[in-house]
């Protein structure tokens, strides 16, 4: 009974038509607000997806490293052990050292020797814009590096017999020494490009020259890289029992901790800051609710003298904003979710510039997102209508005025 005089308010001529007209607009300001909530969260789902895409393809699943110190050795009984867990779909050996390239010019970059087998674990040839993914050997090291490197270091990786050179640190040198550098010249054979952060930093050797230019033993190692599912908390106890407390097991999680913070924080406050929209909307819906309630005066009076409870005239006006949140909230649900749809099938908005990985805003539904945004929506407009409704009861209302 209550919904049905509710609806009936809603519908029937008003005397003002100002009274309609702020109606639709706190029904076009909730639905834009919730499109937009669900539009921009979507986009959020999209990048964060194709950001961790993009580490998950650099990062591997597991890494083992030292607690302190650069290197560790790893006993042939450990590597048996390793090989043991039949959940590992492949590991490779790692040695990473910070380094001086020379090209034309000279850079600092962030050298990872890495065994033959280690597309297993990284599927760098994916990403690998110039040249091939070679490595050499520890006689001939080939080097692949970010196509950032590439631009501050002046080398072309397109000319294979133009050598670059790295220099090293010497572990054996001592402040008085004037050896404190070791250096050696490697093939350029391939430029990649994922992202700025690591184009910029990051170029591939393999690990035998790695060992001989930082004398290490040859089962001395930085990190070990394991390709395995993640989530699995059996491989992470199997490879600390393996390991000792002296090395650490990290998850692809823990090894991006500050980044996957960062994003929830950003759409967090994004979110946040979208719900303001609806709050907006929400005032348009009291001053609505308001002006409805002056046009009802006679309607609420005599409802009252027919025996109508405070409670009851509440619930009729609380009901009233909520059927005005309800048609926001599914125009606005329809066309964020339309919007999303296409852009995800289509992708008819384009990013502007020719850097990206893509070229089009990338989008994700999550249901979830439609269950948050619509919560958002009947919370706030419960608010604004509860206040309103509340008012109306209390107020005294006459036949005659």
């Amino acid at each position: 009974m209550n919904l049905l005089f509710a609806w009936r308010y809603f519908r029937s001529k008003k005397t003002t038509n100002a009274i309609n007209i702020i109606a639709w607009i706190a029904i076009t300001a909730i639905a834009v607000g919730t499109a937009a909530l669900i539009i921009i969260l979507s986009v959020f789902n999209g990048f964060e997806d194709l950001v961790k895409g993009l580490y998950s393809d650099f990062y591997p699943a597991y890494k083992v490293v030292p607690v302190n110190g650069k290197t560790f050795e790893v006993q042939p009984n450990q590597i048996q052990q390793l090989n043991s867990i039949k959940a590992i779909k492949a590991y490779s050996f790692v040695v990473e050292e910070k380094a001086m390239l020379t090209g034309a010019y000279q850079t600092i970059v962030t050298i990872k020797g890495v065994e033959d087998h280690y597309l297993r674990i990284n599927p760098m040839q994916r990403y690998v814009k110039r040249g091939r993914f070679d490595l050499g050997n520890a006689s001939v090291p080939g080097m692949v590096m970010g196509v950032g490197i590439e631009n501050a270091a002046g080398i072309n990786t397109e000319k294979v017999f133009e050598a670059a050179t790295v220099y090293f640190p010497n572990r054996k040198a001592n402040l008085l020494s004037s050896d404190g550098l070791n250096a050696y010249s490697v093939i350029p054979t391939g430029a990649f490009m994922i992202q700025q952060e690591f184009d910029n930093k990051y170029a591939f050797t393999n690990l035998a020259f790695m060992q001989y230019m930082l004398q290490l033993k040859p089962n001395e190692y930085s990190t070990i890289e394991i390709n395995a599912s993640e989530k699995n908390e059996a491989i992470i106890q199997s490879l600390q029992s393996i390991f000792g407390p002296k090395l650490q097991v990290q998850t692809r999680f823990q090894q991006n901790a500050g980044l996957y913070a960062i994003m929830q924080v950003e759409k967090w406050v994004i979110y946040g800051i979208l719900s303001l929209i609806l709050v907006v909307a929400a005032f348009n819906m009291i001053g609505a609710l308001s002006m409805l309630v002056l046009e009802k005066q006679k309607d609420i009076a005599v409802l009252r003298a027919l025996g109508a409870s405070p409670n009851r005239i509440r619930t009729i006006f609380l009901l009233e904003g909520l059927l005005l949140a309800a048609l926001g909230a599914g125009a606005g649900i329809i066309l964020g979710g339309g919007i999303c749809w296409v852009q995800e099938q289509f992708h008819l908005i384009q990013l502007g510039g020719s850097t990206f990985i893509i070229d089009y805003y990338p989008v994700k539904i999550n249901p979830l997102d439609f269950v948050l945004v619509l919560l958002t929506v009947t919370v706030i407009s419960f608010t604004a209508a509860w206040v309103t409704a509340q008012k109306t009861s209390a107020q005294p209302f006459e036949l005659r005025t």
